[in-house]
């Protein structure tokens, strides 16, 4: 059996080079925005332990029970609550968190564990190997009275049997070989039969969970028992604020201390009051279509909005510039499996567009309606400047912002849609952005259906050599592309606004926000 005495990230399948690390917002990199009047290095001043701050978020949280969590935006709050048997750092690394160890059998079918000595639930109570096979079946749905709710990710369907050999030791086998197991395994562990995640979470991260009001914050608090490095802050209340207007007002009255996703235009608006912190938002943000819905059930009207879309023209407006242009559905971050030769498959070409609209049937263009959660001003512009851009070729795009939750039920999981602008998010993994285009997955929100894909995915899933998938992956990519599965625009830049009286605010390469490494700098 292999050993991981650091876990590298997913046995070295996705090595976080230059193109990510280079975008990394740790503030020790000095990493502000050009024309930012920001102290420098404020990361270098001494930290102070206490006090609290107020992070604003654009959506509210789908659910405290994160097994049962949909949206990025809530993983993103409770992974300060929760952890895995392994979490990820600012590196793109895969450490030890309630697991002290772990090993991998040369077949990769099965994955040993031992856990850490000493760890607590913010009960008090100590971890056992008997909560971590209860989170494992339960994350993965394989409880006998398992909770419909819960929303097991399609990796972990993959698992036929886990058991405790000892009380430290816990053993997972697979129905197939997959050495990308590992990014899933990040999901929380919980005690045993706890049934109120909903309500009053419990888990083991650096902060416990203190109140929730829906539709308005979250309250944590430093959890002192907390095995690792404790968090400096005592308290911290993410805070609602939907509308790109409010938070604007709240940024600058001061009420709100961080708040991420900002576009150019809203960073240029409370520079002078807040360091602005620039790293990448590691998503696929795309003009989604349904492949399903006529007229874009016809691969060359798809293909056509791809050759009218200039996605560089998209982030000189929305974004200053910033952010890397991506041609399928893996962000340049992935990049061993990125393939950049793809960002070039669709150049701007109005003429070719016509004439495919021309061959489809639809020589004058048609209308469509692009639903968009109107909380995301980023995607909300890069709809508009979508909405100008195709009116070139006689198409008529409507924008119809709709809530969050609206969005979640509907769009996403009710696929009731034309198209949709949004950014996909990944486990530190390939196989969790490509997944969701095999024609049965249930998060497959496009309706892409393609036999020659659904083989090469399974082929790729198969292989433990490395090599082989890196292969597959970009034939997948490719096919992505070429069937124009959608529009794929960019890894957006992600722009925060921080107070300046903070440091430590790091970026990592998956959707968090990380409040431990966050301090009140002296």
């Amino acid at each position: 059996m292999k050993r991981y005495s650091h876990i590298a990230l997913s046995m070295l399948l996705i090595v976080m080079s230059v193109a990510l690390i280079g975008c990394s917002g740790d503030k020790n990199n000095n990493n502000n925005a050009e024309g930012n009047n920001s102290e420098s290095n404020i990361s270098q001043k001494e930290p102070t332990n206490g006090g609290t701050v107020v992070v604003g978020i654009q959506q509210d949280i789908d659910s405290l029970d994160p097994h049962k969590a949909v949206a990025a935006g809530t993983s993103e709050v409770l992974f300060n609550v929760y952890e895995g048997l392994v979490k990820p750092d600012k590196e793109g690394n895969l450490d030890r968190a309630v697991a002290s160890d772990y090993k991998v059998s040369e077949d990769g079918t099965e994955y040993t564990f031992i856990l850490r000595d000493g760890i607590k639930f913010h009960n008090g109570n100590l971890v056992t190997v008997k909560d971590i096979v209860y989170s494992v079946k339960r994350s993965a749905g394989l409880l006998d009275n398992g909770d419909s709710s819960i929303v097991p990710k399609s990796a972990l369907q993959n698992i036929s049997e886990v058991k405790a050999t000892d009380d430290k030791t816990v053993v997972i086998k697979l129905k197939s070989a997959d050495t990308e197991l590992l990014p899933y395994l990040t999901f929380a562990i919980i005690p045993e039969g706890y049934e109120k995640c909903d309500t009053a979470p419990i888990g083991t991260g650096p902060f416990k969970f203190t109140s929730y009001t829906a539709g308005q914050n979250i309250v944590i608090e430093k959890n002192e028992d907390y095995w690792g490095q404790k968090a400096y802050l005592d308290q911290v209340t993410f805070k609602v604020v939907e509308k790109a207007e409010t938070a604007m007002m709240e940024l600058q009255a001061g009420s709100i201390d961080i708040y991420p996703y900002i576009t150019e235009d809203q960073a240029n608006q409370v520079k002078s009051q807040f360091n602005i912190e620039v790293g990448n938002m590691n998503l696929v943000q795309a003009l989604f279509l349904n492949n399903n819905a006529k007229p874009f059930d016809n691969e060359k009207v798809r293909q056509a909005l791809c050759y009218a879309i200039d996605r560089q023209v998209i982030l000189d407006m929305v974004a200053g510039g910033k952010g890397n242009i991506i041609g399928s559905g893996v962000f340049s971050g992935f990049t061993k499996y990125f393939d950049e030769e793809l960002v070039s498959y669709y150049n701007v070409d109005l003429a070719k567009a016509k004439q495919l609209l021309s061959e489809a049937g639809y020589p004058n263009g048609f209308e469509f309606t692009i639903t968009v959660p109107s909380n995301y001003q980023y995607h909300m512009d890069t709809a508009q400047v979508i909405v100008d851009q195709l009116s070139q070729i006689g198409v008529t795009a409507k924008i119809k912002g709709v809530e969050w939750a609206s969005w979640l039920s509907d769009t996403y999981s009710g696929r009731d849609y034309e198209a949709t602008i949004i950014g996909l998010d990944a486990k530190l993994a390939g196989s969790d952005l490509l997944s969701r285009y095999v024609s049965d997955a249930k998060n497959n929100f496009v309706n892409f259906n393609d036999k020659e894909y659904d083989e090469i995915f399974a082929k790729a899933k198969a292989t433990t050599v490395d090599s082989e998938k890196v292969d597959y992956y970009k034939q997948l990519q490719k096919i992505l592309t070429e069937h124009a599965a959608s529009v794929y625009i960019a890894d957006p830049p992600l722009m925060v606004a921080v107070s300046k009286k903070l440091g430590g605010y790091t970026f990592y390469p998956v959707y968090v926000q990380d409040m431990a490494s966050v301090y009140i700098a002296k």
